[in-house]
């Protein structure tokens, strides 16, 4: 890969104008839905950063304050850029009644929709550097870096100056004719191209995804307290899920995606024709009890290429006890807790031990004992 430590080609205005019709070409020929332009001014988004950090809404995430500036300073993190490219690609797959009925029946197991398939970063990133590759081709080698969630970059805010969508109130992207159900990645750049219009936010007085949260992680319009979102519980978090939250992830495993289903701006989603994307080894039809019963080995043969693997065994256990404890009184869901109950990790234990304790309590409210 070509790093911004080369001299920038000296391109007229017409030339970089020129190249960046055919840069969104290539892109289009590539399999993304579309391609934008931004220059590298980022001072309201790094303010929204900065104060949603003060806060404390990143949890334990502490990457997340890590970097400094250079998450929000993109000539900071790769010296030379003037521009970034943004791109997105849909990844929406089936029909959207599938997943909610997924999501009310306490014995399936949810996953996101974006991790049924191949992980995405693989995909994206070999993407755009081809693309990176085709631009060099005819303009000889110039300096860029290529990102897909990866690094510290504001993705989101990037994206939206670029023109790809607006930043929604359950703080997702955005398009009018696309809904959300797309991934991002750049290709930072030192070539100084003609920038995209940003679109104006279309939200207006709705307030759908805020009303149907399950934790109300969505404290008020455009902020997300990730301390109570579901993505990041099952996913980011690696302790010991809030007792008072538990009951409240209901049969997700592996994020949620609650806010997006009820965007009334995602029944105009595209879906995606890339097989990548495609479902891999039935995950949007499992029950919770099938795949609690994957042993290590089994839980990496099948979340290979995945992006679900990256959790880990321990925390895959953790987050299917605390379903099957959400899950309705049944004598399968209890032997199943049961056969892990001396399972060497403390943290799986507790949750195991408090989904036992939730089917026992289904058990007396029940009458069944």
């Amino acid at each position: 890969m070509n790093h911004l430590d080369k001299t920038n080609p000296s391109l007229t205005q017409n030339q970089l104008t020129q190249l960046t019709a055919q840069i969104k070409i290539w892109g289009e020929q590539l399999g993304f839905q579309q391609l934008g332009i931004t220059d590298i001014d980022l001072a309201v988004a790094e303010t929204r950063l900065l104060n949603w950090l003060a806060a404390g809404h990143h949890g334990t995430m502490d990457y997340m304050a890590r970097h400094g500036t250079r998450r929000s300073r993109p000539a900071e993190l790769v010296p030379g850029t003037l521009r970034v490219i943004s791109a997105r690609m849909n990844y929406w797959h089936e029909p959207p009644a599938t997943s909610a009925q997924i999501q009310v029946d306490p014995i399936q197991a949810f996953i996101s929709r974006y991790a049924l398939g191949r992980d995405y970063h693989c995909v994206l990133r070999k993407r755009l550097q081809r693309l990176a590759n085709q631009i060099a081709a005819i303009i000889n080698p110039f300096g860029y870096r290529v990102f897909v969630d990866s690094a510290p970059v504001l993705e989101k805010p990037l994206a939206e100056k670029a023109g790809l969508g607006w930043i929604g109130k359950h703080t997702n992207l955005i398009h009018p004719r696309a809904g959300s159900w797309f991934f991002l990645g750049e290709i930072y750049t030192d070539l100084a191209l003609p920038i995209d219009t940003p679109m104006r936010d279309h939200c207006g007085n709705c307030h759908a995804c805020l009303d149907c949260c399950p934790t109300h992680a969505i404290i008020a319009p455009y902020q997300l307290d990730a301390r109570r979102c579901i993505s990041y519980l099952t996913i980011e978090y690696r302790g010991s899920i809030p007792i008072e939250l538990r009951s409240l992830l209901g049969n997700r495993i592996y994020g949620c995606d609650d806010c997006q289903r009820v965007c009334p701006w995602n029944r105009f989603a595209i879906q995606t024709v890339e097989p990548d994307f495609m479902t891999r080894n039935h995950l949007n039809a499992t029950t919770l009890i099938e795949l609690f019963a994957w042993n290590e080995t089994t839980f990496l043969q099948r979340t290979e290429g995945s992006a679900i693997r990256r959790i880990g065994y321990a925390q895959w256990l953790r987050n299917l006890a605390v379903a099957l404890g959400n899950a309705h009184h049944s004598p399968q869901c209890i032997t199943a807790l049961h056969s892990r109950i001396n399972y060497p990790d403390s943290l799986v234990r507790e949750h195991i031990e408090w989904g036992l304790n939730q089917q026992h309590a289904l058990e007396i409210t029940n009458g069944i004992i």
